[in-house]
């Protein structure tokens, strides 16, 4: 709720801000619970004995959602397993063949053929069936934990593990499928926001464990993005289905490799072991330097990215500036999926083209790693190292980067690699499919870091002793992955990676692509602090005025007309008795009030009327009908309704002089999405709003600019 006109006294007519933010797709979600009669009732009549029995109910729900997380990881693991398997097998022995009698055009044209194939296959289901599981879904994840209601994101559909982890926990948690249409009558205390985000929060760090193999990380994921809402038990259960996710992987790839009982994958993405026991990733104190410079250069893709956001989310850097007249048309389903087969096709391109002119030739010794050594035009007995990194899954690529011993790699074969590879990234980050940059990022990374290592031991005296390429390849990795999506905490548990190299990159890079992205998406998302130089300002100068009230004794009509008015949307309303504050409804109640006809006139004449309870307002949660949904006819229009039973008597309240930062701490610590404005006697001047927050959250240099205004 915000007003067109802000005029305050002693202050600029106006203060400067940014008005994408106020996009009206994305609403706040309810975590604060309404404690209104029925919900005060419903608490009393339980028992203690009630009360642990929910308790219990939440361990197994988050025991289910870790148990289906793993299980979905397995068959993603085994399907990437087996598919890719066939893919660089078929196309390795047609180049075999080729390379001897001649027309290798034929490889190119097979490879790019089943790389287009692939990713057809998901291109479609995302385009025509559904959109929003396009990307990673980790910036939608983290809106979510943030409190924001971001549209579809937990509905039944395709997407990486972390997604996938939140999908599982919204559905289970609810004891339903709205997508499905399908209720088990089981679990409905808990279909409310303030449950559903918790269980969501446990989805999204079982998907990170089951991922890497990292309870832990899975948990500080969680933590990162939605600290302020935490207690310790919700800690503990979201740890509990973090470690049941990554169980339940280990196990059934156990018995899918006919080793039962064998618990040491350590999940779906394997970067393998260094041995402790030597060099590998053993560090000096002079090696601290270096480590700091890698961490901020982690930040330089994000410069790029700072100068150039708009093309690199989209469809990627220089080629969107070339093709913007074609590309402009790219919001039709059957072009989004001709684009991303497009790209499958380019890479597969590029890739070959790249292995087919390079001369790096390597002895296939007894160490190697390689799953798919390419000879091509080698010498007998010898690989091709560019194919190494492109004839690969990434993560296998990563792998031999990390461990593969010290000159598999010419210095000329890494650069023409990270350079190709980044803009093979930046060009498939925002296609229609279900795919991220974490694992790209990691194979970047890798690629400089361990070309960083390697220039040192050229270099340096003695440096062949302790610039070991693998353990530069790893802390390049991480510098490059953490300056992309800034994930610190889980990021050093992810990658067991040293603390100073993941403290640099927190303190030299402000914002990582997710949050980019979530700025072009205009989502009011609340960051952890408001702004340092913000105690100047008040809700008086934030919130939103005038408000729109309700009577706790209001007249249908009025109710129904002002939820219908499209240029307010309202979603909170304070009830005021006569003039003064005495409660809050939801714009969600009140349909539920209208489409039950729970008028004043109608209980009085029937006296067998059912009483509307809880279970009312959740089985029409989390789709609660639109007002244009609801007739009500003109004779009931006339008809008073009572609030005062589904009111919220206790709603929070602050004086219009509370400065900014008070109010933004109210709004995280309590994960509120209304706060009323009193004045003094306690009634209602304005109401603050997230979007309200957000509008206003300009930063220290918008903040210094209004300062300097004023001056």
């Amino acid at each position: 709720m915000t007003s067109d006109e802000d005029s305050v006294r002693g202050c600029p007519k106006e203060i400067p801000h940014n008005e994408k933010l106020l996009s009206l797709k994305y609403e706040s979600l309810d975590y604060d619970n309404s404690e209104n009669q029925l919900f005060l009732e419903e608490e009393r009549r339980m028992s203690f004995l009630g009360f642990k029995c929910l308790e219990i109910s939440r361990w197994v729900i988050c025991g289910l959602i870790g148990f289906l997380t793993g299980l979905i990881a397995c068959c993603i693991d085994i399907a990437v397993e087996n598919l890719a398997g066939v893919k660089y097998y078929v196309v390795k022995q047609n180049i075999e063949k080729f390379t001897e009698v001649g027309g290798l055009s034929i490889s190119l044209i097979l490879w790019a053929v089943l790389n287009s194939a692939f990713v057809m296959v998901g291109a479609v289901i995302v385009a025509f069936f559904e959109p929003g599981a396009a990307g990673s879904g980790i910036p939608q994840i983290k809106c979510y934990l943030n409190g924001v209601k971001i549209p579809r994101v937990v509905r039944l559909k395709e997407g990486p593990m972390i997604h996938s982890g939140a999908v599982v926990a919204a559905g289970v948690s609810q004891g339903r499928s709205t997508s499905l249409k399908k209720d088990f009558k089981i679990f409905e205390y808990f279909r409310r926001d303030t449950e559903k985000r918790d269980f969501v929060s446990a989805g999204a760090a079982a998907g990170v464990s089951a991922a890497f193999g990292a309870p832990v990380g899975g948990v500080l994921f969680s933590l990162e993005e939605g600290a302020s809402f935490w207690n310790q038990m919700l800690t503990w259960r979201i740890f509990f289905a973090s470690m049941i996710s990554t169980f339940t992987l280990n196990f059934f790839l156990s018995i899918y490799n006919n080793k039962p009982g064998d618990l040491s994958s350590p999940g779906l993405i394997n970067f393998g072991r260094f041995e402790s026991d030597v060099s590998s990733v053993a560090y000096n104190l002079y090696e601290i330097p270096l480590f700091i410079v890698m961490g901020a250069a982690g930040k330089s893709p994000l410069l790029f990215l700072d100068f150039s956001t708009l093309l690199l989310v989209n469809y990627g850097a220089i080629l969107k500036c070339v093709c913007v007249c074609v590309l402009r048309y790219v919001h039709r389903p059957c072009l989004q999926v001709m684009e991303a087969m497009l790209v499958a096709a380019v890479t597969a391109t590029v890739s070959f083209a790249m292995i087919y002119f390079s001369n790096d030739c390597q002895p296939l010794g007894p160490d190697q790693s390689e799953d798919y050594p390419l000879q091509l035009f080698c010498a007998d007995g010898e690989y091709n190292s560019m194919a190494t990194a492109f004839f690969n899954t990434p993560e296998r690529s990563v792998r031999s980067l990390f461990h593969n011993p010290p000159g598999s790699y010419n210095p000329l074969t890494l650069s023409l690699f990270t350079l190709t590879y980044f803009f093979l990234a930046c060009w498939t980050y925002g296609l229609t499919v279900s795919a991220g940059v974490f694992i790209p990022s990691l194979l970047i990374g890798a690629a400089w870091g361990r070309l960083f290592g390697i220039l040192l031991a050229a270099i340096t005296p003695n440096g062949s002793v302790w610039a070991v390429p693998g353990k530069y390849a790893l802390m390049g990795a991480a510098a490059q992955l953490g300056g992309i999506v800034r994930m610190t905490l889980s990021l050093t548990v992810i990658t067991t990676v040293y603390t100073v190299l993941i403290i640099v990159i927190h303190l030299v890079v402000p914002q990582g692509l997710y949050d980019i992205h979530i700025k072009l998406q205009s989502v009011p998302f609340l960051h952890l602090e408001a702004p340092a130089t913000s105690h100047w300002l008040t809700a008086r100068e934030v919130m939103g005025a005038p408000v729109t009230c309700f009577n706790r004794i209001e007249k249908v009509g009025t109710i129904v007309d002002v939820l219908s008015n499209t240029s307010t949307n309202h979603n909170g309303f304070p009830v005021v008795v006569p003039v003064a504050i005495c409660g809050l409804i939801l714009r969600s109640q009140l349909i539920v009030l209208l489409k039950h006809k729970v008028f004043v006139e109608l209980a009085r004449s029937r006296l067998t009327q059912r009483k509307l309870q809880l279970k009312d307002f959740r089985d029409a949660y989390p789709r609660f009908p639109p007002i244009q949904s609801i007739h009500v006819s003109q004779d009931e229009r006339e008809c008073m309704m009572d609030l005062t039973e589904f009111m919220n008597p206790t709603p929070y309240t602050v004086p219009q002089e509370t400065s900014l930062p008070r109010v933004f701490k109210l709004f995280r610590a309590l994960g509120l999405r209304h706060l009323v404005v009193v004045d003094s006697e306690n009634r209602v001047v304005g109401l603050v709003t997230r979007k309200d927050l957000a509008r206003y959250h300009l930063g220290k240099h918008g903040l210094e600019e209004m300062q300097l205004a004023q001056t």
